[in-house]
């Protein structure tokens, strides 16, 4: 078990405008069409940047399940590094983290193909270029701040987060934090196999800051009491949703295809009715 690294700001100016994406997944060719869709643009440092100076934030889960989980650690990695994107912590990449650390985790749910991804990315490279690789996707996965607080004129206007988050936590850390907003309010286990979650957005009382946040795929982007899910399970077929802030756009792209390999996802308890 290595060093874990400082976690970055949880701080993010908006004041040139902030693009959230919801969970990709994987999805590396959809991530790449939403981007041209919102504008940005490939740089001669090979960076996609916008021309307003705007800001790209993940809300995490951006490996796992689908094709290209590699490519998209490569592209936090560089765009983060450069300072024009940010990403928060979330529930695969705090799993795929652990894994890339040398701690005892069972890769499933689609985890096990980052690991067959950085298999044949060694076969291909060598084991130094993917050595390299596996510690610079360590620390920007360990390094994710919980959450982010997006502010504009030093107002803090919205809050990016993978799982879901109490309004008494926003600016906090703790393990329960940590545990809330990688996974939201789960009260145990289905008998077929699923989290039980409770419906923490439905519960919220405030309305400010606005919270923008995903891990719980629904067919299309969802508002509730200051709250918005822009998780619309591109990996399971859906779409990959951007929100456009502060225009209060919503952007989205649909799937090439269902990459899970699930027939019934969870996309299935939104529409089977």
């Amino acid at each position: 078990m290595r060093h874990k690294p400082q976690t970055r700001s949880k701080v993010l100016s908006a004041d040139n405008g902030v693009d959230f994406v919801g969970d990709v997944h994987g999805c590396y060719d959809e991530f790449m069409e939403l981007l041209k869709r919102l504008g940005y643009e490939r740089s001669q440092d090979g960076t996609f940047r916008h021309p307003q100076g705007r800001k790209l934030l993940s809300l995490g889960d951006i490996t796992s399940r689908g094709p290209h989980s590699i490519k998209m650690l490569q592209f936090f990695i560089q765009h983060i590094a450069a300072g024009v994107a940010e990403m928060v912590d979330s529930n695969h990449g705090w799993k795929v983290a652990r894994w890339l650390d040398g701690r005892p985790v069972t890769l499933a749910h689609g985890d096990e193909k980052v690991e067959e991804e950085f298999r044949v990315y060694q076969q291909e490279y060598g084991p130094k270029k993917a050595s390299l690789l596996r510690e610079q996707s360590r620390r920007l996965l360990f390094s994710s701040p919980s959450h982010m607080m997006v502010k504009k004129n030093d107002k803090l206007v919205a809050v990016a987060v993978h799982a879901g988050i109490k309004d008494d936590y926003i600016g906090l850390e703790s393990p329960a934090v940590h545990t809330f907003c990688r996974y939201g309010d789960v009260a145990g286990t289905g008998p077929d196999g699923r989290p039980i979650r409770r419906e923490w957005a439905k519960e919220r009382r405030g309305y400010e800051p606005l919270i923008v946040w995903g891990h719980d795929p629904r067919p299309e982007p969802e508002r509730q009491n200051g709250t918005l899910n822009i998780d619309q399970g591109c990996v399971f077929g859906g779409m990959l949703t951007a929100y456009r802030y502060p225009e209060d756009e919503l952007v989205s792209v649909p799937a090439k295809e269902n990459y899970s390999g699930l027939a019934d996802t969870p996309l299935t308890r939104y529409t089977a009715d």
